[in-house]
């Protein structure tokens, strides 16, 4: 559940779906830094993370002291995205809470004050993203938005620090921003412009590339799962195709999605049968509040 916020890239409801059942962790961290992850509570802190288990770890190095980097702050964003449903002062002190209890005192305290950077951080990100002279679709306005952003990080963190938590996202921007000044130089020929975006995918890390072709691989799999399943084929055949292509751990998680979408399915017809013979509002919010929670009625209207 990567909640990071980003200036550039987002992921579409189906994508962020798939994406978390197929999700990999990053690279293992140095030896000389213990890994530390932070163990499901008993009761979630807020109800949308039922179910879920905290993202991101902590890295302590032998001096107590906390290594910020990307996988802390996967570990921050898996509470921050709660605030809404929850005030974003019980956030913050729920986060104390769970450091608290998972980390030894001088490496809690370490990794409190790293949070509040990036608390103060994220406040200041989202005054930034209003700014109305940073607008624009073209080039020129990406490159300002994007310096104001590095500016905005050198407030707050370390270019050690930056490079440990922003590097992917920053990869990811200036690549987007290579290929926008290519498609909006009016001085290159259409084919020009294809090779020129060409070297650009030639010269990206093997990592990145896999990055930006997970959501087409992604597509591809499914839409050959659902022509298997036309024809007769049954869950083996699909898990035996997923596995090929993801792993026999993630071909497990997105069954799982599978059945999960298709009992919601099942519940959703069941409702509309039923709900059809009653007569009046009264009647039908009566058999709404017997068959789904509070929650999953805010997913009815799309059915209804």
């Amino acid at each position: 559940m990567n909640r990071n916020p980003t200036i550039v890239i987002a992921l579409g409801a189906a994508g962020m779906l798939w994406l978390a059942a197929l999700a990999g962790r990053s690279a293992p961290p140095a030896p000389s830094a213990q890994v530390v992850t932070v163990a499901p509570a008993a009761q979630p802190f807020a109800p949308s993370l039922q179910g879920t288990r905290p993202d991101g770890a902590v890295r302590v190095a032998p001096d107590d002291s906390v290594v910020a980097d990307a996988q802390l702050i996967e570990l921050f964003d898996y509470y921050l995205s709660t605030v809404g449903e929850k005030s974003p002062a019980a956030v913050r002190a729920e986060i104390e809470r769970e450091l608290d209890r998972t980390l030894r005192p001088p490496a809690a305290a370490a990794a409190k004050r790293v949070l509040a950077r990036y608390i103060a951080y994220r406040q200041a990100l989202a005054a930034l993203e209003t700014d109305a002279k940073l607008s624009g679709p073209d080039a020129a306005a990406l490159k300002r938005r994007l310096a104001a952003l590095h500016g905005l990080r050198a407030q707050y963190f370390s270019q050690r620090e930056i490079a440990a938590i922003f590097g992917r996202e920053d990869a990811a921007n200036a690549d987007a921003l290579a290929r926008m000044e290519i498609r909006d130089d009016h001085t290159l020929t259409a084919q020009q412009k294809r090779e020129r975006l060409a070297a650009l995918d030639a010269s990206l890390p093997a990592a990145v590339r896999a990055a930006r072709e997970a959501p087409l691989k992604i597509v591809r799999v499914q839409e050959e799962a659902e022509r298997l399943r036309a024809s007769g084929a049954g869950d083996d055949d699909v898990f035996r195709l997923r596995a090929d292509a993801f792993g026999a751990d993630a071909a497990g998680r997105l069954a799982a999605v599978d059945r999960e979408e298709a009992e919601w399915k099942r519940r959703i017809d069941t409702y509309l049968a039923a709900r059809r013979g009653l007569q009046g509002e009264a009647a039908v919010a009566a058999l709404r509040s017997r068959m789904f929670s509070v929650d999953e009625q805010r997913r009815l209207a799309a059915y209804e």
